[in-house]
């Protein structure tokens, strides 16, 4: 529970010392402690007080003049005394602060207070010196993060408001005479507050001020920029002016009675960011302001607008005022190094009648003042607290859903499109010179004898084709176009050749009675050792994605084959490069050191695959299109005598018909779009095929692999801890205007940086890692975070509450 601790000194100075009255209480209610003590008389400590001053005024600072682009001071030793004395005044203050009569106070605060409870630490006095004295500084400030130091007159009473309802917090800002200030920062500071209707008066008079304070609607926050002053006429006794232009300064009394009438109409604010602001502040005290914000001494410019920034954003998102000033006060600290001492500025001075508001409940003028409890338990039509506790338990479920509708195979088609999308963005690469393929188009079947030609190629053209391609010396030759029919009688050397040519592979098509396929035979004249079938797999969406290597035929399947042609091809060119061909202790094809794993039934984004057969994941070579992977000749070009024996030595020649009649085409991973237009012939499809298994073997090319289940698991996880993560930074710093924008900027980096995380590891390791599955559950998880927040019971959340208060900041749930 947020406390609220009171140190009462009575008559007294520093010569003489004081009484002491410590009283400890939750905030907002009666104080449960109360305690006596003393503080002795401090003569080194006043006059280590007038050093610093006397230091602090030397750095040159006339209201908030400062040296051009030199920073505050002007003089660099003068800068070092004032540092120097600085120190030995803190030294002073908290020797003061632990004598032995003062020690049972200081005692009683260490046990009754936690560390991480937010603490406000009240300080009642009308001595003068004690109030410019850096309470901040006392070592008990360091031990609790969250206590902040207000002023408050020993005289104090509550006056009660006439309610009103607001749309927008209501701001009246003047800027007051500005010669040598810039106030126009100020101004652009105020603009971005959310719901927030500011009226700005610049360099206003008297009249036109009275006249703004009397305005029936009220006023949420006075706030002036610009030059002020005070005078002490005692030590007890100041007087503040503000300078409204250069003609006109002014003093609070002298606005009494318009100062208070606005605060019967909802004044609840007071923020000065203007110099030497304690006589303001007392005099206000006079009226029963409830809240003051001044600085207590000369101020330079860029202090007091980087200080204004920083506590309206702190405010605005949602912190108390207490924290919010805290905040923007150690913010100062990154300054110090050419302002020095300017965490020492500001300070709060409080009416102890009244509670501090929150950003929220100025909006309604009807809403009582809430306490410390009601900042951790908003409305649901306030932003929405985010905890830790909120973001581990709603990461964690979504997770579990996301990974649960994973397995049983509701994202399967997004996960593959999403592979699709993560192979596209890789760089283009050159066509493989392994291989060349030649193709029998539309016209090159029209152009044969149509009674001699069975299917696309006849005898005769195939004849002759072997005949030209042999004394060229190609590796090996694959013919993917079936032939489940004897050569003709009238062309026995075609049956010679069929026999005969050793680098010849022919192919056929496996049976498969399940789907009543009835298979394709081989040709008869060729052994079985050469032939290998034509067998593709694909997805449900009709794309190939898979590489079937080899299978186990059914025993009445025409095609025996066990390997397929584009694994026949592969094999048979990397025995000619001495690389060995076996298989491992599991029986899995081995080539040189890289094992060819089968692909199981929950692979990467498939569950439930049917991963029957020797099947790897297909890793295309990215081209400008999937049918450019090799060079191409038509059957035209080779029988009329315009193939080059360079084109073909030492190659694979893979020889297949790409007329649409036949309706041998499918769909590649970049077929998304125009259908027709992006699908490819069969044999570029096998020489892909047989080019991701050259480029295993001797390029290093990785095969597609996938991580195990815990450890996709992990992955998810992590990346939808990221995004609670995002999501409560957002919450955190931005405020209401703004969040919502911020939340969707934060989501995207973090989606874009999983998408990018992705495709390195594919492009680079080979890895296909769940990103849509991680990037659906992000976003999941920011919805299960906030209705977490909004549906948490009460009741669980107030059996939490000293526990959620030690997290780091009010917006805990």
């Amino acid at each position: 529970m947020a406390k609220l601790v009171t140190l009462k000194l009575g008559a007294g100075s520093l010569e003489k010392g004081f009484s002491v009255i410590l009283q400890i209480g939750e905030d907002g209610q009666q104080p449960t402690v109360e305690l006596a003590g003393n503080l002795p008389p401090a003569l080194k400590l006043q006059h280590s007080y007038q050093r610093w001053q006397t230091a602090y005024q030397r750095l040159g600072m006339s209201y908030r003049l400062e040296a051009k682009d030199t920073g505050f001071a002007t003089n660099v030793s003068n800068v070092e005394y004032c540092n120097d004395v600085a120190q030995e005044l803190s030294a002073h203050f908290n020797c003061w602060l632990s004598q032995e009569t003062f020690r049972p106070l200081r005692d009683k605060l260490l046990e009754q207070l936690a560390p991480q409870e937010p603490i406000r630490i009240i300080l009642q006095t009308q001595l003068t010196v004690v109030q410019h004295l850096p309470w901040h500084t006392w070592s008990l400030c360091d031990r609790y993060p969250k206590a902040e130091i207000a002023l408050s007159s020993p005289v104090y009473e509550r006056i009660e408001q006439q309610p009103a309802s607001r749309e927008k917090i209501r701001i009246l800002a003047i800027l007051g005479h500005s010669q040598g200030i810039d106030t126009q920062t100020d101004q652009a500071l105020l603009n971005q507050l959310p719901n927030a209707e500011v009226q700005f008066l610049i360099e206003p008079d008297r009249q036109c001020l009275n006249a703004y304070l009397w305005d029936p609607q009220g006023w949420d926050i006075f706030f002036f920029a610009g030059h002020s002053t005070t005078q002490a006429h005692s030590h007890t006794e100041t007087t503040g002016h503000l300078y409204l232009n250069p003609t006109e300064p002014l003093t609070i009394p002298e606005l009494k009675h318009a100062l208070r009438k606005s605060l019967e109409r909802g004044l609840k604010i007071a923020l000065f960011n203007s110099c030497n602001g304690l006589g303001l502040a007392q005099a206000l005290a006079e009226l029963h302001i409830p809240q003051v914000l001044v600085m207590r001494e000369p101020v330079p410019d860029k202090v007091a607008h980087e200080f204004l920034k920083s506590f309206l954003e702190a405010f605005a998102r949602g912190e108390s005022f207490y924290l919010a000033v805290r905040e923007a006060r150690e913010k100062l600290q990154g300054l110090e190094h050419r302002y020095p001492c300017a965490t020492w500025l500001p300070i709060i001075c409080q009416n102890p009648a009244e509670l501090p508001p929150v950003w929220s409940t100025l909006q309604n003028s009807k809403a009582e003042p809430v306490s410390p409890l009601h900042e951790v338990y908003r409305p649901p039509n306030q932003r929405l607290p985010i905890s830790w506790q909120a973001i581990a338990i709603a990461s964690l479920i979504s997770t579990v859903v996301t990974f649960g509708l994973r397995q049983i195979g509701v994202f399967q088609s997004w996960e593959l499109r999403g592979f699709d999308y993560l192979i596209q963005l890789r760089q283009p690469e050159l066509p493989d010179s392994r291989l060349l393929v030649i193709t029998i188009t539309e016209a090159d079947v029209q152009a044969q004898d149509s009674e001699q030609r069975r299917g696309s190629l006849s005898d005769t053209a195939l004849s002759t084709l072997l005949q030209t391609l042999e004394p060229m010396e190609p590796r090996v030759i694959g013919l993917d176009i079936y032939r489940d029919f004897s050569v003709s009688a009238n062309r026995p050397q075609l049956t010679q050749q069929l026999e005969q040519t050793n680098t010849l592979m022919v192919t056929c098509k496996t049976s498969d009675a399940e789907n009543n396929v009835p298979g394709i035979a081989p040709p008869s004249e060729v052994p079985s050792d050469r032939v290998g079938f034509s067998d593709f797999v694909t997805d449900p969406d009709g794309i190939v994605r898979r590489h079937l290597l080899a299978l186990t035929p059914e025993p009445i399947s025409p095609c025996q084959a066990r390997y397929a042609l584009s694994t026949l091809l592969a094999l048979h060119y990397l025995a000619e490069e001495a690389i060995a061909i076996t298989s491992n202790a599991d029986g899995h094809l081995q080539v040189g050191s890289i094992v060819f794993k089968p692909l199981e039934s929950n692979f990467g984004g498939y569950q439930g695959v049917e991963a029957g057969g020797h099947q790897i994941f297909l890793n295309y070579r990215h081209l400008l299109a999937p049918d450019q992977i090799a060079d191409q000749v038509t059957l035209s070009d080779v029988l009329e005598g315009r193939l080059k024996a360079e084109f073909v030595r030492d190659r694979i020649i893979l020889i297949g018909t790409t007329a649409r009649s036949f309706g041998d085409y499918w769909l590649t991973p970049y077929s998304h779009g125009p259908v027709d237009d992006r699908k490819i012939a069969g044999v570029f499809m096998q020489a892909q095929m047989i080019s991701q298994l050259l480029d295993i073997a001797l390029e290093d090319r990785p095969l597609i692999q996938s991580w195990p289940n815990w450890a996709e698991f992990l992955w998810i996880w992590g990346w939808v801890l990221m995004g609670g993560c995002t999501l409560y930074g957002v919450r955190k710093w931005s405020n209401s205007k703004i969040h919502l924008i911020g939340l969707l900027g934060g989501s995207l980096a973090v989606e874009l940086g999983l998408i990018g995380i992705c495709w390195v590891i594919l492009v680079n390791t080979g890895y296909w890692v769940p990103w849509v599955p991680s990037a659906i559950a992000v976003v999941l998880n920011v919805g299960s975070t906030v209705a977490y927040s909004r549906l948490c019971p009460l009741n669980l959340r107030k059996s939490n509450y000293s526990k959620l208060l030690t997290q780091e900041n009010h917006e805990a749930t």
